[in-house]
Protein backbone atom coordinates (compact mmCIF):
# COMPACT_ATOMS: atom_id res chain seq x y z
CA UNK A 1 0.00 0.00 0.00
CA UNK A 2 1.12 3.07 -0.83
CA UNK A 3 2.49 5.60 2.08
CA UNK A 4 0.65 9.17 2.19
CA UNK A 5 3.13 11.81 4.01
CA UNK A 6 2.06 15.19 4.83
CA UNK A 7 4.16 17.80 2.57
CA UNK A 8 4.27 21.28 4.70
CA UNK A 9 3.69 23.78 2.06
CA UNK A 10 2.13 25.76 4.76
CA UNK A 11 -0.34 27.88 1.96
CA UNK A 12 -4.30 28.16 0.35
CA UNK A 13 -4.59 28.55 -2.84
CA UNK A 14 -8.06 28.59 -4.68
CA UNK A 15 -7.21 28.75 -8.39
CA UNK A 16 -3.70 27.98 -9.48
CA UNK A 17 -4.04 28.14 -13.21
CA UNK A 18 -1.45 29.57 -15.20
CA UNK A 19 -1.52 33.24 -16.45
CA UNK A 20 0.57 34.04 -19.81
CA UNK A 21 3.86 36.72 -19.04
CA UNK A 22 2.09 38.59 -21.13
CA UNK A 23 -1.31 40.34 -22.41
CA UNK A 24 -1.89 39.26 -25.81
CA UNK A 25 -2.96 42.20 -28.49
CA UNK A 26 -2.27 44.95 -26.61
CA UNK A 27 -0.04 47.85 -26.77
CA UNK A 28 2.72 48.96 -24.61
CA UNK A 29 1.53 49.59 -20.84
CA UNK A 30 1.95 53.16 -20.65
CA UNK A 31 4.23 54.82 -18.43
CA UNK A 32 6.70 51.89 -18.97
CA UNK A 33 10.10 53.71 -18.20
CA UNK A 34 8.68 54.56 -15.03
CA UNK A 35 7.07 50.97 -14.27
CA UNK A 36 10.43 49.61 -14.60
CA UNK A 37 12.76 51.93 -12.87
CA UNK A 38 10.14 52.15 -9.94
CA UNK A 39 10.42 48.18 -9.36
CA UNK A 40 13.93 48.34 -9.55
CA UNK A 41 14.47 50.39 -7.04
CA UNK A 42 11.71 48.42 -5.11
CA UNK A 43 13.19 45.10 -5.65
CA UNK A 44 17.19 46.74 -4.01
CA UNK A 45 15.37 48.54 -1.45
CA UNK A 46 12.65 46.88 0.04
CA UNK A 47 12.04 43.43 -1.80
CA UNK A 48 15.99 41.85 -1.86
CA UNK A 49 18.37 44.64 -0.62
CA UNK A 50 21.03 41.71 -0.16
CA UNK A 51 21.74 41.97 -4.20
CA UNK A 52 23.45 45.44 -3.72
CA UNK A 53 23.38 48.02 -5.89
CA UNK A 54 22.46 48.36 -8.97
CA UNK A 55 22.09 50.91 -11.80
CA UNK A 56 18.22 51.24 -12.48
CA UNK A 57 18.65 53.88 -14.95
CA UNK A 58 21.09 51.74 -16.93
CA UNK A 59 19.15 49.02 -16.44
CA UNK A 60 15.98 50.52 -18.05
CA UNK A 61 18.03 52.07 -21.30
CA UNK A 62 19.69 48.52 -21.64
CA UNK A 63 15.57 47.56 -21.41
CA UNK A 64 14.16 49.54 -24.04
CA UNK A 65 17.13 49.58 -26.45
CA UNK A 66 16.33 46.06 -26.85
CA UNK A 67 12.72 46.85 -29.03
CA UNK A 68 12.62 50.53 -29.40
CA UNK A 69 12.78 51.85 -33.18
CA UNK A 70 12.63 47.78 -34.09
CA UNK A 71 9.55 46.22 -36.41
CA UNK A 72 7.94 43.88 -33.16
CA UNK A 73 8.69 41.04 -35.19
CA UNK A 74 12.36 41.58 -35.52
CA UNK A 75 13.53 41.43 -31.58
CA UNK A 76 15.91 38.38 -30.79
CA UNK A 77 16.76 36.77 -27.29
CA UNK A 78 20.33 38.43 -27.71
CA UNK A 79 19.08 41.43 -28.24
CA UNK A 80 18.57 41.78 -24.57
CA UNK A 81 22.20 40.82 -23.24
CA UNK A 82 22.93 43.68 -21.89
CA UNK A 83 20.11 43.94 -20.05
CA UNK A 84 20.77 40.91 -18.57
CA UNK A 85 24.36 41.50 -18.02
CA UNK A 86 23.36 44.28 -15.67
CA UNK A 87 20.35 42.89 -13.95
CA UNK A 88 21.42 39.80 -13.11
CA UNK A 89 22.28 38.23 -9.77
CA UNK A 90 23.37 35.11 -7.41
CA UNK A 91 20.00 32.45 -7.04
CA UNK A 92 20.83 31.23 -3.56
CA UNK A 93 21.41 27.64 -3.55
CA UNK A 94 18.48 25.60 -3.09
CA UNK A 95 16.06 28.52 -4.20
CA UNK A 96 15.65 28.28 -7.27
CA UNK A 97 11.91 27.31 -8.25
CA UNK A 98 11.05 26.67 -11.93
CA UNK A 99 7.47 25.75 -13.09
CA UNK A 100 4.88 25.66 -15.45
CA UNK A 101 1.06 26.22 -15.73
CA UNK A 102 1.41 27.18 -11.95
CA UNK A 103 1.91 30.63 -11.70
CA UNK A 104 -0.33 31.62 -9.03
CA UNK A 105 0.80 29.06 -6.98
CA UNK A 106 4.82 29.76 -6.98
CA UNK A 107 3.97 33.47 -6.30
CA UNK A 108 2.13 32.32 -3.09
CA UNK A 109 4.63 29.72 -2.28
CA UNK A 110 7.74 31.56 -3.05
CA UNK A 111 6.44 34.61 -0.98
CA UNK A 112 8.68 37.10 -3.15
CA UNK A 113 12.06 35.40 -1.76
CA UNK A 114 11.36 34.23 1.57
CA UNK A 115 10.70 30.87 0.83
CA UNK A 116 12.28 30.23 -2.61
CA UNK A 117 13.16 32.47 -5.90
CA UNK A 118 11.32 31.43 -9.31
CA UNK A 119 12.21 33.46 -11.90
CA UNK A 120 9.49 35.99 -11.16
CA UNK A 121 11.02 36.81 -7.67
CA UNK A 122 14.62 37.46 -9.26
CA UNK A 123 15.20 41.11 -10.77
CA UNK A 124 15.11 40.07 -14.26
CA UNK A 125 11.84 38.17 -14.14
CA UNK A 126 10.18 41.12 -11.22
CA UNK A 127 10.85 43.84 -13.80
CA UNK A 128 8.99 42.38 -16.31
CA UNK A 129 6.58 40.31 -14.84
CA UNK A 130 2.79 40.56 -16.02
CA UNK A 131 3.80 43.71 -18.77
CA UNK A 132 3.22 44.56 -22.77
CA UNK A 133 5.82 46.09 -24.46
CA UNK A 134 6.95 46.56 -28.41
CA UNK A 135 8.76 49.12 -30.20
CA UNK A 136 8.17 50.64 -34.24
CA UNK A 137 10.59 51.78 -36.38
CA UNK A 138 8.91 55.50 -36.32
CA UNK A 139 8.82 58.05 -32.87
CA UNK A 140 8.66 57.65 -30.26
CA UNK A 141 10.21 54.25 -31.17
CA UNK A 142 7.67 52.27 -28.49
CA UNK A 143 4.07 51.32 -29.32
CA UNK A 144 1.66 51.89 -27.29
CA UNK A 145 -2.04 51.17 -29.03
CA UNK A 146 -1.03 47.32 -30.62
CA UNK A 147 1.68 44.73 -30.48
CA UNK A 148 2.02 40.86 -31.45
CA UNK A 149 0.67 38.30 -29.44
CA UNK A 150 2.56 35.26 -27.79
CA UNK A 151 2.26 33.78 -31.58
CA UNK A 152 4.91 35.36 -32.71
CA UNK A 153 7.87 33.40 -32.16
CA UNK A 154 10.52 36.84 -31.89
CA UNK A 155 7.93 39.55 -30.91
CA UNK A 156 10.00 41.37 -28.01
CA UNK A 157 8.03 39.54 -24.60
CA UNK A 158 8.70 35.88 -26.29
CA UNK A 159 12.30 36.94 -26.91
CA UNK A 160 12.79 38.82 -23.56
CA UNK A 161 11.25 35.16 -21.59
CA UNK A 162 13.37 32.87 -23.64
CA UNK A 163 17.00 34.63 -22.52
CA UNK A 164 15.68 35.52 -19.01
CA UNK A 165 14.49 31.96 -18.46
CA UNK A 166 18.11 30.44 -19.69
CA UNK A 167 19.67 32.96 -17.76
CA UNK A 168 17.88 32.06 -14.64
CA UNK A 169 18.70 28.45 -15.28
CA UNK A 170 22.25 28.91 -15.19
CA UNK A 171 22.19 30.21 -12.01
CA UNK A 172 20.63 27.69 -10.31
CA UNK A 173 22.62 25.94 -8.05
CA UNK A 174 21.86 22.58 -5.39
CA UNK A 175 18.56 21.45 -4.94
CA UNK A 176 16.19 22.68 -7.93
CA UNK A 177 12.63 22.51 -7.05
CA UNK A 178 10.20 22.14 -10.71
CA UNK A 179 6.30 22.72 -9.89
CA UNK A 180 3.82 21.32 -12.66
CA UNK A 181 0.00 21.16 -12.66
CA UNK A 182 -1.20 17.98 -12.65
CA UNK A 183 -4.83 18.53 -13.48
CA UNK A 184 -4.30 19.95 -16.57
CA UNK A 185 -5.96 18.33 -19.87
CA UNK A 186 -2.67 19.33 -21.76
CA UNK A 187 0.34 17.58 -20.02
CA UNK A 188 1.86 18.05 -16.97
CA UNK A 189 5.16 18.84 -18.77
CA UNK A 190 4.79 20.34 -21.98
CA UNK A 191 7.41 19.81 -24.33
CA UNK A 192 7.09 23.41 -25.64
CA UNK A 193 6.91 24.77 -22.41
CA UNK A 194 10.07 27.16 -21.12
CA UNK A 195 10.87 25.16 -18.46
CA UNK A 196 11.39 21.89 -21.29
CA UNK A 197 12.59 24.05 -24.05
CA UNK A 198 15.01 27.15 -22.35
CA UNK A 199 15.52 26.25 -18.49
CA UNK A 200 16.19 22.58 -18.40
CA UNK A 201 18.71 22.46 -21.30
CA UNK A 202 20.40 25.25 -19.22
CA UNK A 203 20.87 23.85 -15.79
CA UNK A 204 24.40 23.36 -15.26
CA UNK A 205 25.21 19.56 -14.05
CA UNK A 206 28.26 21.08 -12.48
CA UNK A 207 26.04 23.04 -10.30
CA UNK A 208 22.80 21.50 -9.41
CA UNK A 209 22.81 17.95 -7.59
CA UNK A 210 19.14 17.32 -6.53
CA UNK A 211 15.85 18.15 -8.89
CA UNK A 212 12.66 17.92 -7.34
CA UNK A 213 9.79 18.35 -9.29
CA UNK A 214 6.54 18.21 -7.31
CA UNK A 215 3.30 17.79 -9.49
CA UNK A 216 0.44 19.98 -8.00
CA UNK A 217 -3.49 18.57 -8.23
CA UNK A 218 -6.73 19.64 -7.62
CA UNK A 219 -7.86 17.86 -4.61
CA UNK A 220 -11.13 17.32 -6.33
CA UNK A 221 -9.49 16.12 -9.31
CA UNK A 222 -9.01 15.35 -11.83
CA UNK A 223 -5.56 13.53 -11.53
CA UNK A 224 -3.97 12.28 -14.52
CA UNK A 225 -1.31 9.97 -15.30
CA UNK A 226 2.25 11.81 -15.18
CA UNK A 227 4.13 11.59 -18.44
CA UNK A 228 7.54 13.22 -18.80
CA UNK A 229 10.19 12.47 -21.70
CA UNK A 230 11.70 9.35 -21.21
CA UNK A 231 10.06 8.31 -17.87
CA UNK A 232 5.95 7.40 -17.41
CA UNK A 233 4.88 8.09 -13.76
CA UNK A 234 1.38 6.90 -11.83
CA UNK A 235 0.97 8.43 -8.53
CA UNK A 236 -1.64 6.13 -6.26
CA UNK A 237 -4.13 8.00 -4.81
CA UNK A 238 -4.73 8.91 -0.93
CA UNK A 239 -7.93 7.31 0.59
CA UNK A 240 -10.38 10.27 1.07
CA UNK A 241 -9.85 9.39 5.12
CA UNK A 242 -6.66 10.51 4.31
CA UNK A 243 -7.86 13.69 2.03
CA UNK A 244 -10.36 14.51 4.46
CA UNK A 245 -7.00 15.13 7.43
CA UNK A 246 -4.79 15.89 5.46
CA UNK A 247 -5.59 17.84 1.96
CA UNK A 248 -1.95 18.49 1.00
CA UNK A 249 0.39 15.55 0.81
CA UNK A 250 3.11 13.88 -0.92
CA UNK A 251 4.28 10.70 -2.61
CA UNK A 252 7.64 10.31 -3.84
CA UNK A 253 8.57 8.40 -6.60
CA UNK A 254 12.54 8.10 -7.51
CA UNK A 255 13.52 8.18 -11.14
CA UNK A 256 16.42 7.81 -12.95
CA UNK A 257 15.79 10.38 -15.70
CA UNK A 258 13.57 13.27 -16.88
CA UNK A 259 14.64 13.51 -20.19
CA UNK A 260 15.95 12.02 -23.10
CA UNK A 261 17.90 15.18 -24.08
CA UNK A 262 20.08 16.11 -21.61
CA UNK A 263 22.81 13.79 -19.27
CA UNK A 264 21.14 12.88 -15.43
CA UNK A 265 21.50 15.63 -13.09
CA UNK A 266 22.03 13.12 -10.09
CA UNK A 267 18.99 12.60 -7.54
CA UNK A 268 15.22 13.18 -9.34
CA UNK A 269 12.12 13.13 -7.08
CA UNK A 270 8.80 13.37 -7.96
CA UNK A 271 6.42 14.72 -5.54
CA UNK A 272 2.83 14.40 -6.27
CA UNK A 273 0.49 16.74 -4.05
CA UNK A 274 -3.06 17.60 -3.74
CA UNK A 275 -4.00 20.67 -2.58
Amino acid sequence: MAKCSMLLLGILLMDFSTSVKSQRGIGTVRNLEEIIIGRCYNYIRVVNPTIGEKNCSAIWEAFQNAFAYKKPYNVLPTDYKDFINLARHDIPRDKALFWENTKLLVNRYSDQTRRMMPLGDALIGFLADDLNWCGQPEPPGINYEVCPTNDSEDNPVNSFWKIASESYAKEAAGIVTVMLNGSVSDGTFPKEGFFAKNELPNLRNDKVSEIQIWVMDNIDGPVRRLEFPGKIFSSPKCTSEYKRRHPIYQHALRANEVSQQREVLKVISVFRVHW
